[in-house]
């Protein structure tokens, strides 16, 4: 667990330079894989809204510890399932059973001698770039005719054995909101330097986002604005004030049915580096990936502070990422009695916790709409921290955790703990 001096110091330390849909934990699934008990199909149906995608909250607040996992886990293999089925021209399993680009390996760190190897055994290059800003080179292969992204994975970490190969994995919102369907979206304004960071769908204009922003797409069609990165939005801009910078949002979405990948976010952070953002806000979440950590370090090493939702898988799911790479301060979510919401992550470490529910944020439509989620607690702390961190300055990281942590309402047990991390930030914040 991260705790006061030690883990702003610990941060300081590592940062040092050396020489995506309603969020899901995307299990492996196959044939033996076994689901919960068939008597948890009603509970399971009736979680979830088919119409809102909200979650019932009378009926996940009914369950017992053993049902919310088993439930939980019911409902990641059946949208994985379905997720995959829909996108299957687009979208395919990696060896890990995560779902990423189809046909498409990332590999860092690769020597020359190893990439002539690699063209030799038929793996074509489809790309070979270095993301601006963050000083990071990656080589993107395509996989050879008639083999699966798993067996490919596998064979070109053999012919590369110094080098990272991954797939370009997918990440998924970590909150629930309903669908924008023909949003206008909203007009960009040149941000300054310092403006804070968002990572996620596109803004749509709304009366709650006061604040400028300025948007860029990092996918097919972007910037698309989207139900989940416009809600983001409207909570960052009534927790800054309105002399603020601004908001750099960058949509890694559009309309891409494999958007949200490994790819997306790390060109996402490069631009945001090269803006000078001090404070990012991630509410993705997806497995851990080659590339994505290399461009988290990246990104910190230029003196980026990341903030990014645990996710609401519920105690039983693994640890998600980016949230669990080292130096991102994870962040969970609470209701209005300060009580932890049922359905988040506990695996992955958690340093704070904010509103995750019985707030509302702006809709596409032009309305306002109940939240639910870690995705939603994130941009609180990080507003909050870009209140001590205004500046992207090694020498102010201590002081700016260390003041948030100041800031933090205690919560269950005394002192830090997995559930709270450091406690409660921005308490009454979010529209009520």
């Amino acid at each position: 667990m991260k705790t006061t001096v030690k883990w702003a110091v610990a941060l300081l330390y590592m940062l040092l330079p050396a020489a995506a849909f309603p969020q899901l934990t995307l299990p492996t699934v196959g044939p033996a894989l076994q689901l919960p008990d068939p008597a948890l199909g009603d509970i399971s149906d009736s979680l979830i809204d088919p119409v809102s995608g909200m979650v019932n909250v009378r009926v996940l607040e009914r369950l017992s510890q053993s049902e919310l996992k088993s439930v939980l886990n019911r409902l990641r293999i059946d949208r994985l399932n379905q997720f995959v089925r829909d996108n299957r021209d687009h979208v395919e399993l990696d060896r890990n059973g995560d779902p990423a680009v189809r046909g498409v390996l990332i590999v860092t760190g690769i020597s020359g001698a190893s990439l002539e190897r690699a063209q030799k055994e038929g793996f074509q290059i489809l790309e070979r770039t270095e993301i601006e800003g963050l000083d990071l080179d990656y080589v993107k292969f395509a996989t050879r005719p008639d083999k699966s992204l798993k067996s490919e994975q596998k064979q070109l970490q053999k012919l590369a054995r110094e080098a990272e190969v991954s797939a370009d994995n997918i990440y998924f919102t970590s909150g629930t909101t309903p669908p924008a369907t023909n949003a206008a979206l909203l007009a960009n304004s040149k941000v300054r330097s310092g403006a804070m960071g968002l990572i996620d769908g596109g803004v749509a204009r709304h009366r709650a986002i006061a604040m400028p922003v300025e948007q860029r797409g990092f996918a097919k069609g972007a910037p698309v604005a989207s139900s989940h990165g416009t809600a983001i939005a409207s909570l960052i801009s009534g927790s800054l004030n309105p002399d603020t910078r601004g908001l750099l949002a960058a949509d890694i979405y559009g309309s891409d049915p494999a958007g949200g990948n490994a790819t997306a976010i790390a060109r996402a952070l490069g631009w945001m580096a090269q803006r000078n953002v001090p404070v990012v806000t991630v509410s993705l979440v997806g497995p851990d990936n080659g590339l994505l950590g290399r461009a988290i370090k990246a990104a910190q090493q230029k003196g980026i502070l990341i903030v990014a939702a645990v996710g609401n898988d519920g105690p039983a799911a693994p640890p998600r990422y980016p949230a669990a790479y080292k130096g991102v301060i994870g962040v969970t979510g609470v209701d209005l009695r300060e009580r932890a919401l049922p359905e988040a992550g506990i695996a992955t470490p958690v340093d704070f916790a904010a509103p995750g529910a019985g707030i509302k944020g702006a809709s596409p439509d032009g309305t306002l709409v109940g939240l639910r989620g870690t995705s939603f607690a994130a941009p609180l702390v990080a507003a909050r921290l870009l209140s001590y961190y205004p500046t992207a300055n090694f020498s102010q990281i201590e002081a700016a955790v260390n003041g948030l942590i100041r800031e933090a309402k205690d919560l269950g047990k005394k002192g830090p703990d997995k559930i709270y991390g450091n406690g409660l930030i921005c308490g009454q914040c979010g529209l009520r």
